[in-house]
Formats: structure tokens, sequence, C-alpha cells
């Protein structure tokens, strides 16, 4: 288990330096809504769904309307779907700790674990689990320190959530910078633009989805060579 910790770590760097900030980002927010730290690290722990969680602090601010929130949810979240399939051959026959797996994959968890294996002379269950619990380590304690922060700092906060979005560029970034990625890449921006023109900018989520699916399923085993 030490050694898989030691060999997953350098690999979650990345994520370390844009949770704490994103956490960090996220407790402040909570606190200008009036949630303290408790509060705040309560929805990271349990829920832990960083875009989700940025949607939902409006959603506790505003009148509440069950079905849209669950609409909303649907919709930001739908692409964990995508991802839990993705992921069916790598988390095959990992027992019990699958579990804990599937409840934290996110999308830089994803963005990880889908492009490597793990080294030679470690578990690959272990190393999973290590990455996995690394990132959802980070993203709690940059709640966390937020919370605080947000006790003793005051600033105009509009504009902060900017920093997910900025997150999922540098994503995206790592994975262009392999040729064999680059081709899945432009079917998701063709996608998402031909989504946004067709249906609007607040409806294209899903549509794009579907139709990235639709694209990657007829031409898998072309790009999977």
């Amino acid at each position: 288990m030490k050694k898989a910790f030691k060999e997953a770590f350098p690999h979650t760097i990345p994520i370390l330096t844009g949770f704490l900030f994103l956490g960090m980002a996220y407790g402040v927010l909570m606190k200008t809504k009036g949630y303290g730290p408790v509060w705040s690290v309560l929805m990271s722990a349990v829920a832990f769904c960083g875009s989700m969680q940025f949607v939902a602090i409006t959603l506790l601010t505003t009148v509440f309307q069950p079905v849209q929130a669950f609409l909303l949810s649907i919709m930001v979240n739908a692409r964990h779907l995508f991802y839990g399939i993705s992921m069916l051959n790598k988390y095959r026959g990992l027992g019990k700790i699958r579990y804990f797996l599937i409840y934290v994959l996110c999308d830089e968890t994803f963005s990880i674990t889908y492009g490597i294996e793990p080294p030679e002379g470690v578990e690959r269950k272990y190393f999973y689990f290590a990455i996995s619990l690394l990132n959802y380590l980070y993203w709690v304690f940059g709640t966390l320190l937020g919370g605080l922060a947000g006790n003793f700092i005051s600033f105009n906060t509009e504009g902060l959530d900017f920093v997910l979005t900025a997150l999922f560029v540098v994503l995206f970034i790592e994975q262009w910078k392999k040729k064999e990625n680059r081709i899945m890449g432009i079917i998701g921006i063709v996608c998402s633009i031909l989504s946004i023109l067709i249906f609007g900018a607040n409806q294209m989520v899903i549509p794009a989805m579907i139709l990235i699916v639709l694209c990657l399923s007829g031409g898998r085993k072309k790009l999977c060579i």
C-alpha cells in the first residue's frame, strides 16, 4: 500500500495544485453565502462533485425547486455515466475497493487512471485506490482551507468560479499532448459546437454527450487501433 501511494503521488500533483485552489475558491464562496467551513467540508466529503457543488451554491440560496435541481444535476453530471462505462474494464476484479473507486470517480481521477497502468510491483487496486483517495482528500482539504480563510478575508468573489473551467482546460491540454487522443478531442469539440448551434448554450450538454458517444461508438474500431 505504501509503495502504491509513493508511485501514485507524482501523477496527482497537478490535481493537488488545482484542487487546493479550486477547493479554497469553493469554501470561500460558500462562506460568502453564509455557510461555514463545516457545511462546505461536509458537502465536499459527501457529494464530491465539484462542478455541481458550485451550481448547488445557487440552488441553496434561491427558492428550492426540486425538479429543476434534479434535471440540472443530471445535465451537469451526465458525463459520469460515460466515465463509468469507460472504466468497467479498469476496475473489474478489484473486489470491494471498487465501490470506493466508483464513489469518488471524478473528471480528474478519470483523466489520470484511464491513461496509465500501475508500475511493476504495485498491485493494481492499491494504485488506483491511492490516486482516487489522494484526489478526494485534496478536494476536501482545499474546501476546509477556503472555509477557514473565508472567516478572515473579504473581497469581490465575482469570477472566482472560473477556476473550474480553467482546470478543465488544463486537463484537456494534457490529453491533447498525446497524439492518439487528439482525434477524440476534435470529435468532442466539433460535437459541442454543433450542439451549441442547434440547441443553444443552455441546452447543449446532454445532446453533446449523446453525439460524442455515438461518434466514438461508431468509430471505435478505427479509434482503438
